[in-house]
């Protein structure tokens, strides 16, 4: 399969996948006789993985990592396992994070018309 058809079938930019195989989060891809890329499915799972994991919000990085790590096959699979287990806790703190902050912007939205507005007013007053 062609680098665009690859590009559109996972909705990734031909720049992103020379990309993801530059820095080895895909293998080298094979190429035709006059140089054009031919991505097998092999190489198709492999990008559908690096784009479920970059969804899942792993940096670049430890995917980089990751993918080392299962080019060397089944001992390094506990290693893998925490890796992913790295990720998901940062993931849930980034999530509490955010739920706390979602938590501040409600409060202040439900409060807006009785404390808010007029905390505001005060602090407009103050600097003229």
């Amino acid at each position: 399969m062609k680098i665009a058809e690859v590009s559109k079938r996972y909705d990734i930019s031909s720049d992103t996948l020379r990309y993801y195989e530059r820095i080895g989060l895909l293998n080298p891809v094979a190429r035709t006789p006059n140089g054009i890329r031919n991505y097998t499915e092999a190489d198709c799972q492999r990008i559908e993985f690096v784009k479920c994991m970059r969804n899942a919000g792993m940096p670049i990085e430890a995917l980089i990592e990751y993918m080392h790590l299962m080019d060397q096959g089944d001992e390094t699979a506990a290693q893998r396992k925490s890796l992913l287990e790295e990720q998901r806790d940062r993931i849930a703190e980034r999530i509490e994070a955010m739920q706390e902050g979602l938590n501040r912007l409600n409060t202040k939205i439900e409060t807006y018309d009785t404390h808010l507005l007029t905390v505001e007013r005060q602090m407009n007053q103050a600097r003229h």
